[in-house]
């Protein structure tokens, strides 16, 4: 039987996973304020002029209209109406994160739980075929207990300029600290690989660079007045136009033409200057974590790397695991005896799936598409297995700011008195 289901937020993500789900199932309903990504939806999607919504509450007006909803709205407004949906009765794909506050991630395992709602959370990373490889491995066990991880977000100097500077997730008060925005995937990940739950977090990090102080002398408010931009390399122009039709071109304007975009960047925050923003989300963190188990864990995030990428060493008892998924490679090395002995080297290269997030994208929806068929619940990313990693990030950027370090269990026990005072 097809499946219906409504969008809520039109943006880059909600149209990656509706498109997925519109190969076999309906879309009947779009929420999005922006009237051209609404219009751009709809059309797509062949929804009715009056299931297109501009206000999320005239949607919810109508009362349950289909099986389901994707949630791809902004961080601060996932909270709301996520509770809302639960009341109507939807089942519902959450993007990440789920809320920044930790007091409302936990609301909505309790509403999801009481409700007998089925909430799978987009953390697409658990459903790549390059980290179900390394968990494989890692539970086999042939390389023994994991003593200790070295992981990396090498963000891209780029995409940190569009997403973190300029664009939705610039400022940490208006959507989320970068931590849980970008990087509840990699706690997520972290607690998954370990199979246990954070004790002691702390972290480091700042906005290092994307600042006024370091605007070339010069330089303009804005790229297209700017007459140093030639030698920029966050010229607006060298950021877009040469990769029109695609991301990140398609986020700031529907009108993907040379003329349609430059229109874009003479009013927009995409075409300000990187240096005169008013962003204050970090540029780059460490965070230090030690688990339950005993295992212990680095995470830096950097906006300083010329790739988009993760990468990763796992250390074991009788060897390490080396990754990254951008190349899908995985070096698996059993430990010699001395350095003269040649080691014991395997090298996997996962199956590759088309689609975003080496084919995690993909697996998150048949993953989410497939929950709602059953009568049991078992999804990779349900809500009870998605809020550890943002108490993490939580933690994290707690720590940070307030320089400390932070255990979670006493934070735990504090987000759990504030839901239930």
């Amino acid at each position: 039987m097809e499946l219906k289901l409504a969008l809520i937020g039109a943006g880059q993500r909600g149209l990656i996973y509706s498109r997925h789900a519109y190969q076999s199932e309906e879309i009947v309903a779009v929420v999005e304020p922006d009237a051209g990504r609404r219009k751009a939806a709809a059309d797509e999607f062949q929804i009715p002029v009056e299931k297109q919504f501009e206000n999320v509450d005239e949607f919810f007006q109508l009362g349950k209209i289909c099986d389901a909803v994707i949630i791809s709205s902004m961080d601060r407004d996932h909270y709301a109406q996520t509770m809302e949906a639960l009341h109507i009765g939807y089942d519902i794909l959450l993007e990440k994160p789920i809320s920044p506050s930790p007091e409302e991630c936990l609301r909505i395992q309790q509403k999801a739980n009481e409700k007998g709602r089925k909430v799978i959370v987009c953390h697409v990373l658990r459903y790549t075929n390059f980290f179900a490889e390394i968990k494989r491995i890692i539970d086999s066990r042939e390389l023994g207990k994991i003593i200790t991880i070295q992981h990396n977000e090498n963000i891209g100097n780029f995409h940190m300029a569009h997403s973190f500077v300029r664009g939705n997730w610039r400022r940490g008060d208006l959507a989320s600290p970068i931590i849980m925005q970008k990087s509840c995937h990699d706690m997520d990940i972290l607690a998954w690989l370990v199979d246990s739950g954070a004790k002691r977090i702390s972290s480091y990090g700042s906005l290092a660079y994307f600042k006024e102080e370091n605007a070339p002398a010069g330089s303009a408010e804005r790229c297209l007045d700017c007459k140093v931009a030639a030698d920029c390399r966050f010229d607006a122009k060298k950021a877009y136009l040469p990769v029109r039709g695609q991301w990140p071109a398609t986020v700031i304007s529907a009108d993907q033409s040379e003329e349609g975009l430059l229109q874009e960047l003479q009013t927009s925050p995409y075409g300000r200057c990187v240096y005169r923003m008013d962003n204050n989300v970090c540029d780059h963190q460490v965070t230090l974590i030690e688990f339950k188990n005993g295992v212990t864990a680095t995470f830096n995030l950097s906006g300083f790397t010329n790739n988009m990428h993760r990468t990763l060493k796992i250390m074991c008892e009788h060897g390490e695991i080396r990754g990254d998924d951008l190349s899908n490679i995985i070096e698996v090395t059993k430990f010699a005896s001395n350095m003269a002995e040649s080691s014991q080297q395997t090298v996997i290269r996962p199956a590759a799936v088309d689609g975003g997030h080496h084919g995690g994208d993909t697996g998150l929806m048949n993953d989410f598409l497939g929950n709602l068929e059953r009568a049991d619940f078992n999804s990779r990313s349900s809500i009870d297995m998605s809020v550890e990693s943002h108490l993490m990030a939580y933690a994290a950027e707690e720590a940070r700011v307030t320089g400390t370090i932070i255990d979670l269990d006493q934070l735990r026990e504090q987000v759990q008195q504030g839901v239930t005072a």
